[in-house]
């Protein structure tokens, strides 16, 4: 049985509603969707909602921007409480930090003669948390750029003219935040990580896994941090990072995955840190 733990929905930068996730999950025969917004809890509910008439488990996770460095590095967290108040009050507090930064990018772009608001941006995003892919896409739409990876090359890439830093937490500040709602805290597509001893941070500050199949990783890169998580007794995840892209009108969800074992192995881990000892079926 199939298990795509990273799946981005409208709650943050992806395009498909939560129901829309969950539908495409089940006409693709997935038993396992994790739903990792950026920053934000807002689409568990009602992806959990939506699944119980297809028989589908949803796994309540995040994706929370974390700094090392220089460097923006993603921890994913599983099976996280997502009623919890401190998560609920870290995520407010990474919510208007990207809307403040959205707002200041804006104004750079307006600086260098691109005509764009920041209810440009609002309109694209709806009530998702603000993201630079959603102002990409208002630059596409504007036609000043053709595709979100031009914006990011061009424009709003870091070191680029209208690229703006925002507050993030700490590799360590991340972590213990998803323990401490429950979860089990995972390093995401460490492929993409620039700085390779942020891997070995997170394995210090007590990682509880590693995504090492990432819709981005090449094979050697699947191996190499399948064999880091075996030599360090990590859970090995992965998902295919669905945000927009589609192929011949299907949606890439659940083209890569991870078996259903691997959900219950973040289950249980999930549980350790609750304090509790049920099992996932």
């Amino acid at each position: 049985m199939k298990a795509d733990l990273h799946v981005h929905t409208i709650a943050s930068d992806g395009i498909l509603t939560p129901f829309e996730i969950v539908e495409w999950a089940y006409k693709k025969n997935i038993k396992a969707i994790g739903i990792t917004d950026h920053d934000t809890i807002e689409g568990i509910s009602t992806a959990i909602e939506s699944a119980k008439q297809y028989n589908i488990i949803i796994v309540p996770g995040i994706e929370i921007s974390c700094i090392f460095g220089n460097e923006e590095i993603h921890i994913l967290g599983y099976f996280i409480d997502y009623e919890s108040k401190e998560i609920i009050e870290k995520t407010k507090v990474l919510r208007e930090s990207r809307l403040f930064r959205g707002e200041k990018i804006v104004k750079k772009l307006n600086a260098l003669g691109l005509k764009l608001s920041i209810a440009d941006i609002h309109e694209i995003a709806g009530k998702g948390v603000i993201g630079r892919p959603h102002i990409a896409r208002a630059m596409i739409k504007k036609n000043y750029v053709s595709s979100i990876e031009e914006a990011f090359e061009k424009y709003i890439g870091r070191s680029k003219p209208a690229f703006v830093e925002r507050y993030r937490l700490s590799i360590e500040e991340g972590v213990n935040l998803i323990h401490s709602a429950g979860g089990a805290a995972i390093i995401a597509h460490p492929g993409l990580i620039e700085n390779q001893k942020a891997i070995e941070e997170a394995i210090r500050l007590n990682i509880d896994g590693i995504e090492a199949i990432h819709s981005k990783h090449s094979i050697e890169e699947v191996v190499k941090y399948s064999d880091i998580a075996h030599k360090d007794k990590l859970i090995i995840t992965g998902g295919s990072d669905f945000h927009d892209k589609f192929i011949d009108s299907i949606p890439v969800l659940g083209d890569y995955y991870v078996d259903f074992n691997q959900v219950k192995l973040l289950y249980d881990r999930a549980q350790y840190y609750k304090g509790g000892e049920n099992k996932i079926e």
